[in-house]
């Protein structure tokens, strides 16, 4: 590889100009500066930013850890984060825990090796490990979406706003049975939407029977299933709420497996509204969460907590907002 004495000697000047110009540390004039400039390109010169990031302590790289790839929800997350990331002159690792807990340590060990600044994570349903390692070695983290730790900064949506509003919603079109197919057990969302929907019914003088609630894998055949055994009971709900996007998806395909219609035979709203919904038919009714927001606030709340890492943790919550469509029907 070429060293920095050799595009010194390529440009006519001192190496600790060509360092200058690389680096910015001190001015130099604009003609010095061309000639390093294109002594730099001539050569094929690459900074050697292992080197840098060891007198530095500091590699400008941080990692995201987070499942479910394919799940336009965190796709929109991602892509947040690392805009904001890349505005504050940071790289992004990104690697998929697959919200299994061993994969989940294996990727936030090997982000600690690899010395990134810091991790955003979006911890699985049993995260306990993870969690430890990065306390016990006081790594700079942000947990995102989900938010199990306090030792830890946390930006999430405010998850009972979120059920307030459905329930609100449904209640106030004249429904009295309302079922709820949430997400998987043991993560933090999940746990939340579910205490969420049972104080917004008492709210209204209403209770959730003991089928009221169903959970499942995060997959839309689970969800399809939890579905199915609502709609086979002898009082079957005359709404359903989807706790995430593809609990959705499974939700309206149990309704077409058994020849009904939304919102003629069943109301439908939801948890993560999608760009395509509004292209089903009927319009669904879902919350929006604020991606983008939720990894612009996580990658700022990171690069605070590199800088500072001994300043007191923060919680974050942000407003979710309910988009009325066509999905719900009164039954007043």
């Amino acid at each position: 590889m070429t060293t920095i004495a050799e595009v010194a000697r390529a440009a006519g000047v001192a190496a600790s100009t060509v360092s200058h110009v690389v680096n910015g540390t001190r001015y130099v004039s604009p003609d010095t500066a061309k000639l390093v400039n294109d002594a730099i390109a001539k050569t094929g010169y690459l900074p050697n930013t292992v080197a840098r990031s060891l007198k530095l302590a500091s590699t400008s790289c941080v990692g995201l850890a987070i499942s479910a790839l394919s799940n336009p929800y965190f796709s929109d997350i991602i892509c947040a984060v690392e805009a904001e990331c890349a505005r504050l002159g940071l790289m992004v690792f990104l690697s998929d825990t697959q919200d299994d807990p061993e994969k989940e340590m294996a990727v936030i060990r090997a982000l600690h090796q690899r010395r990134v600044d810091g991790i955003i994570f979006a911890p699985c349903a049993k995260p306990q490990q993870a969690l430890d390692y990065l306390a016990q070695r006081n790594l700079p983290c942000v947990l995102i979406d989900r938010m199990p730790d306090p030792r830890f900064d946390q930006i999430g949506v405010d998850n009972a706003a979120a059920m307030d509003a459905l329930v609100d919603h449904v209640v106030a079109l004249g429904h009295r049975r309302i079922g709820f197919v949430a997400g998987q057990p043991g993560f933090a969302t999940t746990m939340e939407r579910i205490a969420g929907f049972h104080a917004a019914l008492k709210r209204h003088g209403l209770h959730a029977g003991p089928d009221a609630v169903t959970t499942g894998s995060p997959t839309t055949a689970s969800a399809t299933e939890a579905a199915h055994r609502l709609l086979s009971q002898a009082q079957p709900p005359s709404a359903i709420i989807a706790g995430n996007n593809l609990t959705t998806i499974g939700v309206m395909r149990a309704v077409r497996e058994r020849g009904l219609s939304i919102p003629d035979d069943l109301s439908l709203v939801g948890i993560d509204d999608f760009e395509w919904a509004e292209l089903f038919e009927p319009r669904l009714t879902l919350v929006e969460q604020p991606c983008t927001e939720l990894g612009r606030q996580a990658a700022a709340l990171l690069v605070e907590r590199i800088t500072t890492p001994g300043g007191s943790r923060r919680s974050v919550r942000l407003e979710p907002k309910l988009n009325r469509r066509s999905s719900c029907q009164s039954i007043a």
